[in-house]
């Protein structure tokens, strides 16, 4: 029952976030014109690149001949191909803009539905729906996400999901989950990297090699076949590497503070990310109060992977971690303190993601490839 109420809360926050650009009104006293209406959602970052990939499978020619995108056909293999598979699916019974914020929304009942089991069956949280409500608000970053074409949804569930499994030592299918993320957002590769310390680690405490990880070797040959894939659609068995400026770790940690700065930060005013930092990083060291080996873990890596990265975008980068944090601070969410402030909160998050949104927009002149 509370995991309907879980998902019931969370279209219910969907439908009230996608209500002004469907409505097409004015907020004043704020200044928000949502007269575009939902083609705003449609053309938030990073959601039309995966919606020409659902389209083309990243045939250059398709792409260079349909879309009038400005970015070069050889960016589109830094953009995993799994959520554009979902997006294809749904495209078959509805126009491809429906398809793609479909797509988002199956990815974050699937998310959600996954973060509540995760935290009711391990008894990680006291109060597991109200843990899962928090996550429907913060980080807020994510509510931007959820309501537009991205795969942040799907990656985390994916995540979630392998972890589960883990935990469970039912390795295999902790392997098959974390092979689909590795075919949706390249920081998977972070997830192995925990999975293969882990191991090790247990290897050398117990003085013999665990043999019983080695089904979590089946992630890694995503990667072959994603290569494989881009091989086959462009020609180019490394295209990824070869997809121009979608890489944004730099040596050494905390570039994004440079005085030059890098091009995707923009200006010197970063404060935000010295506490998007300093809140994440506590969450992830309060879950070894918790006994959460293989989530601080990973978390951790993530989190540290996350102090090379010179983007203004850190809070988006950081997302993944996010439901780790909330298991690490639970007992502080769960203070009456917490949560009247984030009642309080509620509606400026809600004009955060709806300013961002009406900013973070691509150019497109042509919608009629994309329906």
């Amino acid at each position: 029952m509370k995991l309907i109420v879980v998902v019931a809360s969370l279209l219910l926050v969907t439908f009230v976030s996608w209500l002004p650009f469907y409505l097409k009104i004015n907020l004043p006293f704020w200044q928000m014109n949502f007269g575009e209406g939902a083609v705003t959602l449609w053309k938030n970052y990073d959601g039309p690149n995966y919606l020409i990939v659902a389209k083309t499978w990243y045939d250059k020619a398709s792409i260079l001949n349909n879309f009038s995108n400005p970015l070069p056909a050889e960016y589109y293999p830094a953009h995993f191909p799994l959520y554009p598979s979902v997006i294809w699916l749904f495209d078959l019974v509805t126009t491809g803009t429906n398809a793609m914020l479909l797509a988002t929304v199956l990815g974050s009942v699937l998310c959600f539905g996954m973060f509540y089991k995760y935290i009711n069956e391990f008894k990680i949280s006291l109060n597991p729906l109200w843990l899962s409500i928090v996550f429907l608000f913060l980080p807020a970053r994510f509510l931007s996400l959820r309501i537009i074409g991205s795969p942040e949804p799907w990656f985390i569930f994916f995540i979630l999901a392998s972890l589960y499994f883990f935990r469970k030592e039912k390795f295999w299918w902790a392997g098959i989950w974390g092979y689909f993320a590795m075919l949706t957002k390249s920081p998977a590769v972070l997830l192995l990297a925990a999975y293969g310390v882990y191991a090790l680690a247990e290897s050398i405490k117990n003085k013999k090699i665990e043999w019983k990880y080695y089904p979590i070797l089946i992630m890694p040959l995503a990667i072959v076949d994603l290569f494989y894939l881009y091989k086959l659609r462009t020609g180019d068995f490394f295209a990824y590497f070869n997809s121009g400026d979608n890489f944004h770790l730099f040596f050494p940690p905390f570039s994004i503070f440079a005085p030059q700065g890098q091009v995707w930060v923009g200006n010197f005013w970063l404060e935000d990310i010295i506490w998007t930092w300093l809140i994440f990083g506590l969450g992830v060291l309060a879950l070894r109060k918790k006994e959460l080996k293989i989530e601080q873990l990973f978390a951790g890596i993530f989190f540290i992977s996350t102090l090379f990265v010179a983007h203004r975008d850190v809070s988006r980068y950081i997302i993944p971690v996010a439901p780790f944090v909330l298991m690490g601070l639970d007992k502080y969410l769960q203070k009456k303190e917490f949560k009247i402030m984030l009642t309080i909160l509620a509606l400026p998050i809600l004009l955060y993601s709806w300013n961002f949104l009406l900013h973070n927009t691509s150019p497109v002149a042509d919608w009629a490839p994309y329906l």
